[in-house]
């Protein structure tokens, strides 16, 4: 008797359980313990076919019924769907064969085996459950800033707890450098993206997509929010830099000074939140080349040729504006490029009277490896003075050659350049030697050739 009330109190206490789960409905509910009750019971007699099973969550208990058919006793064949005359009559005398059985069974009497089973087959259909409510709650929000707290830091990558408690993880390679987190924290993320492995979802939130710049400007200034100003583009170096273009629909709004705000004031929360990564703030325009002008301030762009079938922009600047376009270690022209969608290569001017002679990179094939010929032509420099009006910072990072292969290539090509010098200026000194000699002999042959008129003049006078 003891080990019955055991029984039931085991299975009320399963009951309990799925009561307390608030994330699955009272439809679901029955629906899953229903299913779960006829996989032990077809488990037990090979089939459910023939049963019928009434789930009462809120009281905690279940009914179950067995249908069979009356047969003759000697015709019985299948115990579970079939019951004998003689045991149908101890039930209800007036049954009769042909008739239909429906007996009650409680499903304690199955013994501690099946209520262990029913138990786990429970605890697998809640997991399954709480994964799929996971994975709906989470899958249409990618890209919503949120800010859950840090439950346990590892090496590659951090999990955080949102208020339900579940699991979030935000990985390294998507933490700004320099975060540094502890247990408790609250961190600023945005919903990256829901992995679904193996039927259990993952959240994975990020600080480094360019969407998390967006809605901590959204959340942070109020223009913005309310539609008044609209973020274009947005192009980040986590950590570094980032650029943001920016667009007002009011013409009394100035949307650089709106997001900035006076002395930074309104992006400082933002700037301080990204681990002092700075931001500009550009006006957008539809006009590329102005777009691409404003991307690349601080510079002073002098010209900008323009490929927009292949998205490619030449753009020219003085000699001392190079550096301010390519920023330090490449940031300025990467985020600009990153911005305005357009493939930036940036070119020295010529000053007017430099040599306009150039000689084609293939003609060095003698000194310079055949591979970086490839290289540096297949980012569009074909010439020698192509390359060496080139920034060497663009031969480094687009040519993908390490800075000793650079500047061995600028060393032969500039020296090609320093020899033609000199030979033309060898060649020039014995010409104006020659002119001299004869400037000097030109007079000696004038007096010569004055004396005969001279002569024929006075022979005339005598005559």
């Amino acid at each position: 008797m003891a080990k019955k009330k055991t029984e039931t109190a085991s299975l009320i206490e399963t009951f309990a359980e799925f009561k307390e789960n608030k994330n699955i409905d009272y439809t679901t509910l029955v629906g899953v313990l229903e299913e779960s009750f006829r996989n032990v019971i077809a488990k037990i007699f090979g089939s459910d076919e023939n049963f019928d099973v009434i789930v009462n969550p809120d009281k905690g208990d279940c009914e179950i019924y067995r249908n069979r058919v009356v047969v003759a006793d000697e015709e019985l064949t299948d115990p579970n769907k079939e019951i004998a005359l003689s045991e149908a009559q101890k039930i209800d005398p007036d049954y009769e064969e042909g008739e239909e059985v429906a007996e009650k069974i409680n499903f304690t009497d199955f013994g501690r085996r099946a209520i262990l089973t029913l138990r786990q087959t429970l605890a697998s259909k809640v997991l399954e459950l709480e994964h799929d409510a996971l994975y709906n709650k989470y899958k249409d929000r990618i890209g919503e800033l949120i800010a859950p707290e840090v439950y346990q830091t590892w090496k590659s990558e951090t999990l955080l707890m949102d208020e339900e408690r579940n699991e979030l993880y935000l990985p390294k390679n998507q933490q700004i450098p320099r975060d540094f987190f502890h247990k408790g924290d609250t961190v600023q993320a945005v919903i990256e993206r829901v992995d679904n492995i193996n039927g259990k979802p993952k959240i994975i939130l990020s600080r480094t997509s360019p969407t998390f710049l967006l809605r901590m400007l959204e959340r942070d200034i109020p223009e913005i929010a309310e539609g008044l100003i609209k973020v274009r583009a947005v192009a980040r170096i986590p950590g570094e830099r980032a650029k943001i273009a920016v667009e007002s629909y009011d013409e009394r709004i100035d949307p650089v000074g709106a997001c900035v705000g006076i002395k930074g004031s309104r992006i400082h929360n933002i700037v301080r939140e990204l681990n002092n990564e700075n931001i500009d703030v550009i006006p957008f325009t539809s006009n590329i080349r102005l777009f691409i002008q404003r991307a690349l301030n601080p510079a002073q762009v002098s010209s900008i040729n323009l490929n927009e079938e292949e998205k490619k922009a030449e753009v020219y600047l003085r000699p001392e504006e190079v550096s301010l376009a390519i920023g330090k270690g490449g940031l300025n022209i990467k985020l600009a490029s990153m911005l305005t969608e357009y493939t930036i290569d940036v070119f020295r001017e010529l000053n007017e009277n430099e040599a306009i002679e150039d000689i084609y990179l293939d003609e060095f094939a003698d000194e310079i490896d055949q591979w970086v010929i490839d290289a540096i032509k297949n980012i569009g420099l074909q010439t020698a003075k192509d390359v060496l009006n080139a920034p060497r910072e663009m031969l480094i990072e687009k040519a993908d050659l390490e800075e000793d292969t650079v500047d061995e290539v600028l060393r032969i090509l500039q020296a090609e350049f320093e020899d033609e010098t000199n030979v033309h200026e060898n060649e020039e000194e014995p010409a104006a030697e020659t002119e001299a000699a004869e400037a000097d002999e030109e007079p000696e042959a004038t007096e010569a050739d004055e004396e005969p008129e001279a002569t024929e003049a006075d022979e005339e006078t005598e005559a």
